[in-house]
């Protein structure tokens, strides 16, 4: 679901949109106007923005121009004014949706699942970039979010569970990983095999990172840990 913040100086308006929002499952951040939404908006991120346009402190209109400074949260409009003035100057600022007060909180709702949804599908569209370490000034390089592990320029092939042991301690390297918790993340909570199992996938491991397989360091009585600086 998602961290919807409402903006809104009317407290009964908040209250009614927060009410239908938690019903739906989502999570109901709150502000009073358009100064402290833009102070909110810059130490926490929302999922979408709720922006009632007549507030004291700072307008919405003016609210939604300094968070698209540094944000392009999907924002819809409330105002109790309909004009066509209003709606052009939202759209311009970067507003995703107008509702005109008085609304239904239930078309509200419908029009937060139709935003996101388009919003959603245009980050969809993005090409995903790729998450990739190296080290050894790239003689050890993993591209995680292909799953494929180079050395010297060369691929390594590993089994599924190489690749998830490898690509989980890389993600947590530097930091002391304890056999249960290796076998909870990379197998699962509902494992019934033991730490002899984990053992063995780390020599098989290490065996495929060959020279560098020293970057997995042993920690009697603990576990294991990946020891890298990239």
């Amino acid at each position: 679901m998602y961290h919807i913040l409402i903006v809104d100086d009317e407290e009964m308006i908040r209250a009614l949109v927060r009410k239908y929002a938690e019903f739906e499952g989502h999570r109901v951040t709150e502000a009073g106007d358009g100064m402290e939404a833009v102070r909110i908006c810059r130490r926490e991120q929302f999922d979408i923005i709720i922006m009632d346009v007549m507030m004291p402190e700072l307008d919405g209109f003016s609210a939604c121009s300094e968070i698209r400074k540094f944000s392009q949260t999907p924002i819809i409009m409330l105002s109790a004014r309909g004009e066509e003035y209003d709606k052009i100057n939202g759209f311009q600022l970067g507003v995703d949706d107008y509702v005109v007060k008085p609304f239904s909180p239930k078309e509200l709702m419908l029009r937060i699942a139709a935003v996101m949804n388009r919003t959603g599908r245009s980050r969809e569209e993005e090409k995903p970039r790729n998450e990739v370490i190296t080290f050894d000034g790239g003689g050890l390089r993993a591209d995680i979010t292909a799953r494929l592990v180079y050395i010297d320029g060369q691929r390594v092939e590993m089994s599924p569970k190489e690749y998830d042991l490898f690509f989980y301690m890389l993600k947590n390297r530097n930091i002391a990983l304890s056999r249960e918790k290796l076998i909870c993340e990379v197998w699962g909570y509902d494992f019934y095999g033991d730490a002899r199992t984990l053992d063995t996938h780390i020599k098989l491991l290490r065996k495929s990172l060959g020279r560098y397989s020293y970057y997995i360091a042993t920690l009697r009585g603990v576990g294991y840990r990946f020891e890298a600086e990239n």
